[in-house]
Formats: C-alpha cells, sequence, structure tokens
C-alpha cells in the first residue's frame, strides 16, 4: 500500500479550518482508502459511515438523531446515496461550539457538487483525488505507472497480466453503467411524444402589387357511368 502523505498532509490542514470536507473524484481512485488512514492516524474519536452498507444506512434513517451528539471526526461514504443528509449537516455545523468535523466522500458528480454548495456554502471545501501521481511512487516505478496508469487497483496488481485484466473489467462495467444511465427504459427518463403540429391559421400574404393571382378551375366531379 502506497502512504498517500502529502493528500493526507492537506486533508488535516483543511479539516482545522473548514467544518466539512469534500473528498470528490472518480470511482475507484482510492478516496475510501484515504479515508481509512485518516481515521488510523487522527487523534481523537472517529466515526465512519458507509452508506453502500445497508446497516449504516440505517443507522442514518435518522440522520439528525444519529449525528448530533457525535464528537471528532466523522466520515460518511458514497455520501451522494442520501442527498437529503447535506442540509442537516449545514444544521450541525452551525450549532454554537460544535463539536465534530465532517469528512465526506463522493463522485465528482454535477448533481452531487449543486447539492452540497447549496446547502453547506461557505462551510465546505472540496479535494478532489486522482490516482497515484509520479511524486507518490517509488522513483524508479515511473514506467509502471505510465504502463499500468495511476489507479491502485490497476498499479498495484501482482503482475502486468492481472493489471490489464482489472482495467479491461473496470472499463466494461463503466461502459455498461454510463449504457444504462443512458437507456429510457432503465432510467426512467422516458422522450414525450413529439406534439402535433396545429394548423395554420395565419392569414395567407396579400399578392404583391403587380402581380395578379392565377385563378384556380373548379374540380370536375367524375361521376361513374
Amino acid at each position: 500500500m502506497i502512504q498517500r502523505r502529502e493528500e493526507l498532509h492537506v486533508l488535516r490542514r483543511l479539516l482545522k479550518r473548514h467544518p466539512v470536507v469534500a473528498i470528490v473524484g472518480a470511482r475507484q481512485v482510492g478516496k475510501t482508502t484515504l479515508a481509512r488512514m485518516l481515521v488510523d492516524g487522527w487523534s481523537g474519536k472517529s466515526h465512519v459511515f458507509d452508506l453502500e452498507n445497508p446497516e449504516d444506512l440505517a443507522r442514518l434513517g435518522d440522520p439528525m438523531l444519529a449525528l448530533r451528539n457525535l464528537a471528532g471526526l466523522v466520515v460518511i461514504d458514497e455520501v451522494q446515496r442520501l442527498p437529503d443528509l447535506f442540509t442537516v449537516l449545514r444544521v450541525l455545523v452551525d450549532r454554537p461550539r460544535s463539536r465534530a468535523r465532517f469528512l465526506i466522500l463522493g463522485s465528482a458528480s454535477p448533481e452531487l457538487l449543486r447539492q452540497s454548495s447549496e446547502s453547506l456554502a461557505g462551510r465546505i471545501v472540496y479535494r478532489e483525488l486522482s490516482g497515484f501521481s509520479l511524486a507518490e511512487v517509488a522513483t524508479d516505478q515511473g514506467d509502471r505507472l505510465w504502463q499500468r496508469g495511476g489507479l491502485p487497483r490497476s498499479f498495484l496488481a501482482g503482475t502486468q497480466a492481472e493489471s490489464h485484466e482489472w482495467r479491461r473489467a473496470f472499463i466494461a462495467t463503466f461502459l455498461a453503467m454510463r449504457s444504462a444511465l443512458a437507456s429510457p427504459v432503465l432510467s426512467g427518463n422516458f422522450a414525450r411524444p413529439a406534439a402535433r403540429p396545429e394548423k395554420d391559421r395565419s392569414i395567407a400574404p396579400a399578392p404583391e402589387r403587380g402581380h395578379r393571382p392565377i385563378p384556380q378551375a373548379p374540380a370536375r366531379e367524375i361521376q361513374e357511368s
């Protein structure tokens, strides 16, 4: 495991200055692992909620009740699964002498950023996390980083073949997810039928001066013999 010391230093500094810190980034860049490293080195109390865990999600069924008496570091992973939580966090951090610092983790989706910024404006700061950089890996691992990329599971795989296998599976899963979101059946985004064009009731323009309209002969009725 690679210790991301610079990222940990930045997070500790931000948590001293801001009541809510958000780690945002793509999937599999190491957000959860980084948060665990921070918790392991935290000197005070810490509490962790993973909203992909049904038990933790149930514990936050009433988020105000679950969070209001907590002190120290409170980590909430996959926060996009509970968008109503942002308004609760605003109330909690605005209390006099609030004893908690909140570290929330989620995807860098525009919807998540919009929801959090609307409710927590002036109270939250964002730290975007990417994959491993050259400064974080050993100096002799530049070629490996170039070949495998910076996503931790790809970079740390035991062999080149395992890294390639993981990347193929990750890309296939990502594309399948994007395809499902784009599907109107799976996403619920059914297109509305196009409105029928209304009959043109506008008045026909008058013929230009100097031009007489050509009279149309009346249609003859054809009678059967």
